[in-house]
């Protein structure tokens, strides 16, 4: 799949920590529908063996649907699969021998937090998109220090694609995209809702109805 990294927008949907690959891919498959931009496979709770059969399927799903998936903090399951990209942290691969070791044509996202000195760095480094969060209180990541919303916009003024990650609902996702996030990764919000289709998709409807910003390179 050719990916553009410079016109990723939109939904960024993080999967949950299910163990239900069933309950997974019906959601996911659902979110895609709906209009999701990029999906993630996270689940840190997952033994190895089930991640990558949960990944093998989320792929297959993802590759059907043309939305890119990424793997959270896991590059031989995204090289094995086939994977659109990786995504790392803190605690994960650094972010050169990451980039290294899946090419130039694939994606990398790298955690930058509230620091805009990271950010710089995962540039350097080759990433493609920067995760700035928590952007709002999570129930994900509870202890997460907040990111001021100001952080957005100095993070996509390097030049990448900005996701906001941290409490992010469809009430509070406007004041983000106007802050600068190009991607909204949203777990909760999307995968807790009893429509995810319709949530997916009114996240796209909300940015199909606002007007992106003009610094990434075209």
């Amino acid at each position: 799949m050719a990916i553009r990294p410079d016109r990723l927008r939109g939904l960024y949907a993080v999967t949950p920590d299910w163990p239900d690959t069933d309950r997974l891919a019906s959601a996911v498959r659902d979110a895609v529908a709906g209009g999701a931009a990029l999906v993630q496979y996270r689940n840190k709770a997952a033994v190895p063996a089930l991640r990558r059969r949960q990944a093998g399927v989320l792929q297959a799903i993802c590759a059907a649907g043309g939305v890119p998936l990424i793997i959270n903090d896991d590059l031989d399951i995204a090289l094995e699969i086939g994977a659109a990209g990786v995504h790392v942290g803190r605690d994960d691969a650094g972010a050169r021998a990451a980039r290294t070791r899946i090419g130039a044509g694939r994606l990398l996202g790298v955690s930058c937090y509230n620091e805009i000195a990271r950010v710089g760095v995962a540039v350097a480094a080759g990433a493609n998109i920067v995760g700035i969060g928590a952007v709002f209180a999570s129930a994900t990541k509870p202890s997460a220090v907040q990111a001021p919303l100001a952080l957005l916009g100095d993070a996509r003024s390097r030049g990448v694609a900005v996701a906001a990650i941290g409490g992010i609902t469809l009430g509070n996702a406007p004041e983000l995209i106007r802050a600068g996030a190009d991607l909204l990764a949203v777990i909760s919000d999307l995968f807790d809702n009893p429509d995810v289709a319709a949530r997916a998709a009114a996240y796209a409807e909300l940015f199909a109805s606002m007007e992106p910003l003009h610094d990434q390179p075209e």
